[in-house]
């Protein structure tokens, strides 16, 4: 028999992240998770979701409908009561915060 050293919460965080990558960029077809825009999933004893995110440009008009995605997606997950969106702009987003497969995709390398 195989014990587990995931706790709960972290279990939660991989489901959020798995979630996330789900969600994409409207503008670029990529997911958010592939273009590095995810900084950080916590989850609170009492299911409140925070999620660090950045923008590739501050100002992005598309941010809401990834908001809506984001949210929409995430509160799919058992134990989620509740998702918190902390934007950020430090670190700044650069493109090698993407994936290699991603910036290949795109042409970047």
């Amino acid at each position: 028999m195989t014990s587990s050293t995931h706790t709960p919460s972290e279990t939660l965080s991989a489901a959020v992240t798995k979630q996330l990558a789900k969600v994409l960029d409207p503008e670029l077809g990529v997911s958010i998770t592939d273009l590095g825009l995810i900084y950080g999933v916590e989850i609170s004893n009492t299911g409140v979701c925070v999620i660090t995110m950045t923008l590739t440009t501050i100002g992005c008009p598309l941010f809401g409908s990834i908001q809506k995605e984001i949210e929409d997606r995430v509160m799919e997950l058992e134990g989620i009561e509740d998702i918190k969106i902390d934007l950020v702009f430090e670190p700044t987003w650069t493109p090698e915060r993407m994936t290699k497969e991603t910036r290949i995709r795109l042409g970047l390398d």
